[in-house]
């Protein structure tokens, strides 16, 4: 890079400052774009990477292949017992258990119990997990009545006193005081691993665990660490011959609908669980495409207008060719100052994307920072082959303008027909890429919008869940008086319970039904266990039958003895079309099952309690007359969610003050289902609002170029009669083609790409030509507005000034 290319950059800014604003601002935006995308793409996929040895860690999922069955899919969980199991089969297998997490248990403080992420988990822990210590040793495991505890979490409860060595009560299961041994440093944002205190994990079954080693149960994260991905693969091959052996009890070769994949430690993040879609990666995929492609429109928009500009300099070009340069050293100078021109605006970009990053912050619910350590050289290092891809062309373009033609000239060239068609194109590009943004965010709100408004088949309004009731430290005589006194409550319509609930999955069993010409292990359905008042607090639309009642002694399904002599089941409409039958009145009274035969005695429509992602699911409801077991309560109430969510609070600290109180209203809860999808849809408009911004940036610098050669034609055609409207619709109409043929582009490509965003959800929009018909106009209208005022201008002038004009 010579000294001349910088003075003519200089000369360049300052002589035509609005020209270099739209050149630098457009990249600047493109690249401001790119960089907040590329810090959100980074921190998705960033998950666990900060863990030494992180590539040697694998988590033990559980996978089931029953065809036709919404269960279908592989989960993060397994038996408690597998890794017993495992080591049995495999002596010095490396692995160790996390059962809890999330709000797994709670501390107690004073009189209260507070939520908690406590984990139970193997002394091995601190051999899979190198966790960084900052006080004592991960070894303090193996004494059963020790703790470790996080930074944060020990200022919380300890201030500034020194916490090893202190008691602290934590529970798990039940309240037990445990001596703080150890204190590890925070967990960063980055894991899905959430964990504030480590209690050692009990050999054996944990008390009340009866589930522990039943196969196909999930009840603890189970992790593995090889050495070498040889030993993980040899070790793989030898899973399916284990679960056929030990997994009796899920009949004959087990193995071929029950598996147990490893999935490496920082694949996690992005991995569908169970029915869910793989909706997460989709949307960093699609946010890291809308990065690339609002710098590919940026790019873009500088090679148009660097090639509308290329007859200013023409003369420039000549006069550099007759002192002796050659096209090589033009080359060159125009290669550098596209360089410099491009470092410019990565420094204005990286300024816009600090600048926006708490907006960006708050929109998207993200936390997102840029490391300068590592974004500085990395734009560095881009800057080059950016200003490579938006510089080449225009310099070959103004390079081989000839000298004696040019000198000759009455007026500077302009690149011709091919250079015409060439910026035409490159309008088309932009404006094809902008109108698919514009139709992917609409579609995008509208799903959103939909997910948010859908049938859920009950009322979210006016209905409070009380998930803490499912607590193992809650026994049933004191579940059943807590529900007792929310029946009191003012404003309170209906109290029910379930083992799930609105916004919480819960404990819902799964069960198969025989079905003839189905192999075993037949129907797979969703089993939810309900209690009194359920139906009335959620009130499902009743299809066929009656729902249980006390009145009806068949309906209690307790006593387990009589559940080969047959029960009473309600089912969902759905369970009713898989099981056969052409109507819901149909199903009523048939008996199902074989030899465990199931009384259909009411058809309700869905109860839609979890993502919206999920497929509808077979479900059936049985009863327990005493409430069943972990219940989570649901509250139906009328009046301020407030005072209700506060008197139910009391009623709590009353009743049961060792378990900490844990509700919230079922809107609420159902929205974590849709935060994701809010985030992306945020992100994906902002992204798309300025990827439009660009375009008309370059169509209005091209719109610019475009007219002011043209000023002599326009004084010819007003002196011939036109006026100054049809000179207007004449501009304007030339600028409305390359749109017009723009969407013509967008319209497949959004169409394909949002089909598959859809895909993703079960209850989704169609696909409305209203989406594509009203992005056009949009653009359309844009366009319109981004020409319009230099149209007028230009139509409004003088003839005389016109012709006279050079």
């Amino acid at each position: 890079m010579n000294r001349f290319a910088l003075w003519s950059l200089y000369r360049s800014l300052t002589r035509h400052k609005l020209h270099a604003a739209l050149n630098i601002g457009g990249l600047a935006v493109g690249i401001a774009v790119f960089l907040v995308l590329s810090l959100y793409v980074r921190f998705e996929t960033s998950y666990e990477k900060w863990l030494p040895g992180h590539e040697q860690i694998y988590l033990v999922q559980t996978r089931i292949d029953l065809p036709g069955s919404p269960f279908s899919g592989a989960y993060s969980m397994t038996m408690g017992g597998l890794l017993e199991q495992l080591r049995e089969d495999h002596p010095g297998v490396l692995g160790t258990r996390i059962r809890g997490g999330k709000d797994g248990g709670s501390v107690q403080r004073g009189a209260e119990a507070i939520k908690e992420d406590v984990a139970q988990v193997d002394p091995s822990f601190f051999d899979v997990f190198a966790l960084p210590m900052l006080k004592g040793s991960g070894s303090a495991l193996n004494d059963p009545t020790s703790a470790l505890i996080s930074r944060s979490t020990a200022r919380k409860h300890f201030g500034s006193t020194d916490p090893v060595g202190q008691p602290l009560t934590v529970s798990i299961d039940w309240p037990a005081t445990y001596r703080i041994a150890g204190v590890f440093e925070d967990l960063p944002a980055n894991s899905e691993l959430r964990l504030s205190i480590l209690i050692p994990l009990p050999k054996g079954a944990p008390a009340g665990q009866w589930q522990w080693y039943m196969w196909g149960t999930a009840s603890v994260s189970t992790f593995l660490r090889f050495d070498t991905a040889a030993q993980r693969l040899a070790f793989s091959q030898t899973l399916p011959a284990m679960i056929d052996r030990r997994a009796t009890t899920m009949g004959p070769q087990p193995s071929r609908f029950l598996s147990l994949p490893l999935l490496p430690l920082s694949d996690i993040h992005l991995q569908p669980q169970g029915s869910e879609s793989a909706g997460r990666k989709t949307t960093v995929v699609a946010l890291g495409i809308v990065g690339l492609i609002a710098l590919l429109i940026a790019i873009v928009n500088y090679v148009n207008l660097a090639t509308a500009r290329a007859g200013v300099r023409a003369r420039e070009v000549a006069m550099r060719k007759v002192l002796g340069a050659d096209r090589r050293a033009l080359v060159g100078q125009f290669l550098s100052e596209a360089l410099l021109t491009v470092a410019v605006a990565a420094l204005a970009g990286l300024i816009l994307a600090e600048l926006s990053l708490p907006w960006v912050n708050a929109a998207g619910g993200l936390s997102l920072t840029l490391p300068y350590s590592l974004v500085v050289p990395a734009l560095a290092a881009a800057t080059v082959p950016i200003a490579l891809a938006a510089g080449f062309y225009p310099a070959l373009l103004l390079s081989r303008f000839p000298a004696a033609a040019v000198l000759a000239s009455a007026r500077a060239p302009g690149g011709g027909r091919a250079g015409a068609r060439v910026r035409e194109a490159l309008v088309v590009l932009q404006f094809a890429l902008s109108t698919a943004f514009v139709i992917g965010t609409a579609v995008l709100v509208a799903q959103t919008h939909h997910m948010r408004n859908a049938d859920l088949g009950f009322q979210r309004e006016g209905l409070l869940m009380v998930p803490s009731l499912a607590e193992i430290g809650i026994s049933p005589p004191q579940a059943r008086a807590i529900l007792a006194a929310f029946r009191e409550l003012p404003g309170v319509r209906a109290v029910g319970s379930a083992n799930v609930g609105a916004g919480v999955d819960g404990n819902a069993a799964l069960d198969a039904i025989d079905m003839p010409g189905l192999p075993a292990p037949g129907l797979t359905i969703r089993v939810i266990s309900v209690g009194p008042g359920f139906f009335e607090a959620y009130a499902p639309r009743l299809l066929a039958g009656r729902l249980f009642d006390d009145a009806h002694g068949a309906d209690d399904a307790s006593d387990w003895q009589k559940w080969k002599l047959g029960r009473n089941i309600v089912v969902n409409l759905e369970t009713a079309k898989r099981l056969g039958f052409a109507s819901p009145q149909e199903a009523i009274g048939k008996t199902v099952g074989g030899a465990m035969p199931r009384t259909i005695i009411g058809v309700i429509d869905q109860l839609r309690f979890f993502s919206p992602r999920a497929p509808d699911d077979t479900t059936s409801y049985q009863y327990y007359r005493e409430g069943p077991g972990k219940p989570v309560a649901a509250i139906r109430f009328t009046g301020d969610p407030q005072a209700t969510l506060a008197a139910a609070r009391q009623v709590w600290l009353r009743l049961a003050p060792q378990v900490p109180f844990v509700a919230a209203t079922a809107d609420r809860r159902l929205a974590l289902f849709y935060e994701a999808d809010d985030r992306a849809t945020r992100l994906f408009g902002i992204g798309a609002a300025l990827a439009v911004l660009i375009g008309c940036i370059g169509l209005w610098g091209l719109a610019s170029f475009n007219t002011q050669r043209r000023v002599k034609e326009i004084g010819i055609r007003k002196t011939l009669g036109a006026s100054s409207a049809d000179i207007a619709r004449l501009l304007v109409g030339q600028f409305l083609r390359p749109v017009l043929i723009a969407n013509l582009l967008a319209w497949p490509l959004a169409f394909v790409a949002m089909r598959k965003w859809l895909a993703g959800f079960d209850d989704r929009i169609e696909l409305s030509p209203l989406y594509f018909v009203g992005a056009t106009v949009l653009a359309m209208g844009i366009a319109v507005l981004t020409v319009l005022g230099q149209s007028l201008r230009a139509s409004r002038a003088a003839p005389s000034w016109g012709l006279r004009h050079d």
